[in-house]
């Protein structure tokens, strides 16, 4: 069973992120911000994807991508994002509001079936 961690300071779309990825058969991780995240994975190494909000207080998502691949290096990032932002260099971006199935394809493009 593939792992995800998702982060983001807001909690109610955290649920709603949680709740779909579970739903879809993902073992789900979370955390409310960028410090909170890095612990999370210092303690359950086994996160095979972060997907992080973009904007946040103290640490921002690229940041948290950046020390969170320094220590695993074939962590998966998907980015999401309610604000027009240029993510060319840093990856995959899901823009907010997303539905259950657009979350469910982007996953599923960065984690595919072993």
């Amino acid at each position: 069973m593939k792992t995800i961690l998702v982060v983001d300071d807001d909690a109610d779309v955290r649920d709603y992120a949680i709740s779909v990825l579970e739903d879809f058969g993902y073992r789900v991780l979370s955390a409310g911000d960028g410090e909170a995240a890095l612990s999370v994975l210092e303690r359950d190494g086994k996160v095979d994807l972060l997907f992080t909000d973009v904007v946040m207080p103290g640490l921002d998502g690229f940041e948290v991508a950046r020390r969170a691949k320094a220590s695993v290096p074939n962590l998966k990032v998907l980015f999401a994002s309610g604000y027009a932002t240029d993510l060319t260099q840093a990856g995959r971006l899901l823009r907010k509001p997303y539905r259950p199935q657009q979350l469910a394809t982007e996953v599923s493009a960065l984690l595919p079936s072993d």
